[in-house]
């Protein structure tokens, strides 16, 4: 499968989680990814099982609340690569907090990695996607900056400013054929979301709680957030920009 042959992508967070199934995904469509986050020996993982299926890969060790780490990272990745026509803002950390409980340092991590990332590394890729012609970033937002919850007040806003970075990024570089749109999904399985419950009756009890919430009856799985932003980063979806889609196992059809 080649939608994406030809392509170069860039994918921050991408040493677990979400991240590393979307680098796997694009490695399997043909593009030449680079995989880009803080921790090396995750990266240098990802990169060896995308090795073993003979993909050209990288690691891109990045801290992506740095201005010089995501300009570093972009031009490490065009030197190897060449032009990049594909960003994935993946990379987020999560708060459970309220406004009276969180403390101000931590709530300006959460804005930092969140929002600030996303926000640096389009910026860091906008001059290499000009060179490239066209390009796509696709914003892993979440269902969070669609909807509320209770405790979740500095993730919230996050995601919610990720939200309308994408749509306000769209409008501004649409006539440069750059398409801009978000992913927002629910809860998926991964390793940060199996911290939230601990391996308890009560721990497991909670668990089935949240899946009762989803009309489908499951958590996600990081494969069914590869496949969309396949789709958003390809061809196939040249006619779409500015878009938030949720996916979140029906939640937000209440």
């Amino acid at each position: 499968m080649t939608r994406l042959a030809g392509k170069v992508a860039i994918v921050t967070g991408g040493g677990s989680g979400i991240g590393r199934a979307i680098a796997l995904a694009f490695g399997r469509e043909g593009a030449k990814v680079a995989v880009a986050g803080r921790r090396r020996d995750a990266l240098d993982r990802v990169v060896n099982e995308l090795q073993q299926s003979g993909q050209h890969v990288m690691a891109v060790p990045c801290d992506v609340s740095q201005l010089d780490d995501a300009r570093s990272a972009v031009t490490k990745v065009e030197a190897e690569f060449g032009p990049l026509s594909i960003l994935v803002n993946n990379a987020g950390i999560l708060s459970v907090s309220t406004v009276e409980t969180i403390d101000e340092a931590e709530w300006d991590r959460v804005m930092s990695i969140n929002l600030k990332g996303p926000f640096l590394m389009s910026r860091a890729v906008l001059p290499s996607m000009r060179r490239a012609g066209k390009g796509a970033i696709v914003n892993i937002g979440s269902v969070l900056g669609l909807v509320a919850m209770r405790q979740r007040a500095a993730y919230c806003a996050s995601k919610g400013g990720v939200t309308m970075l994408t749509k306000a990024m769209a409008l501004d570089h649409a006539h440069e054929s750059i398409r801009v749109n978000c992913i927002c999904p629910a809860i998926v399985e991964t390793e940060l979301v199996h911290g939230l419950f601990s391996n308890t009756p009560e721990g497991r009890q909670v668990r089935e709680a949240r899946i009762g919430t989803l009309p489908l009856g499951r958590f996600g799985k990081p494969g069914d957030i590869a496949e969309l932003a396949v789709f958003l980063a390809s061809d196939e979806s040249s006619w779409i920009t500015g878009t938030t889609i949720p996916a979140d196992g029906g939640l937000t059809a209440y």
